[in-house]
């Protein structure tokens, strides 16, 4: 079990909450991907930074994701890999939130990579994403002037959700104002198609292998929110890519949870 301290703004409203004063606060449905690749020295991971004025984890390092959009689960989306059915069983969900958070997987990983998991046909995958016609794309997707469904229609691609595994499932702590209810996935770089700074909700963009971001974090040269730091030292017991492809998983649902101990709040994982 590991802890640590929590904001002094967030005490009493986790006494609060003990008591019954306060109801916490919903949390939405969200995805996230750690994207992966094998570099010299092993497995690498795809990190961004948020930017210090963001609301929620600001200048955190994450990887890509975010909340469920409504459309995310319409049944138009084109299609290939586990059906939404097998992703609910696996997700532990109703088939249509499982819908929303595969389609949200693999749309916020293009949305803030460049990356697109996504191909002309069940066996295939798009191989390069960087053209201007791209780039107009998945700003019109950011502002959600253009749904999922209909930019892979345009395109006549389908969505690949063969290539996401599921990783983990972590819950916001109830004290927190902004929470969410996140599944994690893996995925592998397609090949062909490179990452590029996509601006946005970042403000810097790298890849880095799982150890050296833990170090970096120990060292205070960055901030790694508990989950991304979990999943990071999780990663980093495999040698390769496929390796943690091919890993056995058992999710289990993880929600920090605050605690006072001799009159000090702690955040318990």
């Amino acid at each position: 079990m590991t802890d640590m301290s929590v904001p002094a703004d967030l005490v009493q409203r986790a006494r609060d909450i003990a008591a019954g004063r306060v109801e916490p606060v919903p949390a939405k449905d969200a995805a996230t991907v750690v994207l992966l690749r094998d570099g010299a020295r092993g497995p690498e991971v795809y990190l961004l930074r948020r930017k210090s004025t963001m609301a929620f984890a600001a200048g955190a390092y994450v990887f890509p994701g975010g909340s469920v959009d409504p459309r995310d689960a319409d049944h138009a989306v084109a299609w290939a890999g586990p059906a939404p059915a097998e992703w609910a069983e696996i997700l532990k969900a109703d088939e249509k939130t499982a819908r929303g958070l595969v389609c949200a997987a693999v749309r916020e990983t293009f949305e803030e990579s460049g990356v697109l998991l996504a191909g002309p046909d069940p066996g295939g995958v798009v191989e390069d994403t960087t053209g201007e016609d791209w780039e107009a794309d998945r700003l019109a997707l950011i502002d959600r002037t253009l749904a999922f469904a209909d930019f892979l229609d345009r395109r006549r691609l389908v969505l690949r959700s063969d290539l996401l595994k599921p990783w983990a499932h972590w819950i916001t702590p109830d004290v927190e104002v902004r929470r969410f209810d996140t599944r994690f996935f893996v995925a592998a770089l397609p090949y062909g198609q490179r990452t590029r700074d996509v601006g946005g909700e970042a403000d810097e963009v790298a890849w880095k292998r799982p150890e050296e971001a833990i170090g970096l974090a120990h060292k205070g040269e960055i901030f790694l929110m508990p989950p991304t730091y979990a999943t990071l030292t999780e990663m980093a017991k495999y040698p390769s890519t496929a390796d943690i492809l091919q890993a056995e998983r058992r999710i289990t649902t993880i929600q920090p949870r605050v605690v006072e101990v001799d009159g000090e709040a702690r955040l318990v994982l």
